[in-house]
C-alpha cells in the first residue's frame, strides 16, 4: 500500500433559510441582494460544507462538533474561521488539498455572476490555484424548498493529498 499516495475525498453538505436582507456571503464573497441568509455564525452555507468535507477527509468530526451553534462565541463569525481550522487540521496530519468542488443549490440569488469572485476568495483563503476550485449552481427547478425560495443548500468535495499518514 505505501506505493500509491493516500488520497482522501470528503464530503460535506449544509442548508441555511433564506429571509428577507440585504444580501450574503457565500463561499466568502459578499453577494448582494434582497436575501440573507439565517444561522448562527454569518451563515456562508458554502463555506461550512467545504469546511465539513476537509473534516471528512481527515475523519475528524464535523463543524458542529468544532463549532457548535450552542456556543455564543460563534454567534455571527466569519465562516472562514471554520474553514481555516479545518485547514489547520489537515496540515498538522500531513495533508493538503488538492482539488475543491462546491455546488450551490438554489433559486435567488443567481450565482453565474459571482461565480470567479467566489473561486478568488476561495483560492485565497485555502492557498489554491483557481485551477483547482470548482464553484457551480443548480436549481431543483422550483421543486422543495429551495424551489420555494425557502433556502439555500450547498455540498462540497474537498480531495486532500496525505503524507505521512498514520
Amino acid at each position: 500500500m505505501d506505493e500509491f499516495p493516500d488520497i482522501r475525498t470528503g464530503f460535506g453538505y449544509d442548508v441555511h433559510c433564506l429571509i428577507s436582507g440585504s444580501g450574503m456571503k457565500l463561499c466568502g464573497t459578499d453577494i448582494p441582494c434582497d436575501f440573507a441568509l439565517s444561522g448562527h455564525s454569518d451563515a456562508d452555507v458554502a463555506l461550512h460544507a467545504l469546511t465539513d468535507a476537509v473534516l471528512a477527509a481527515i475523519c475528524a468530526g464535523d463543524i458542529g462538533t468544532h463549532f457548535p451553534p450552542t456556543d455564543p462565541q460563534w454567534k455571527g463569525a466569519d465562516s472562514r474561521i471554520f474553514l481555516d481550522l479545518a485547514l489547520q487540521l489537515l496540515a498538522e496530519a500531513g495533508g493538503q488539498i488538492n482539488h475543491i468542488d462546491v455546488t450551490l443549490v438554489c433559486e435567488v440569488p443567481k450565482i453565474a455572476p459571482h461565480r470567479d469572485n467566489m473561486r478568488e476568495s476561495l483560492a485565497k483563503i485555502t492557498g489554491m490555484p483557481e485551477t483547482r476550485i470548482s464553484v457551480k449552481a443548480t436549481t431543483t427547478e422550483k421543486l422543495g424548498f429551495t424551489g420555494r425560495r425557502e433556502g439555500i443548500a450547498a455540498y462540497a468535495v474537498a480531495t486532500a493529498v496525505i503524507r505521512n499518514a498514520s
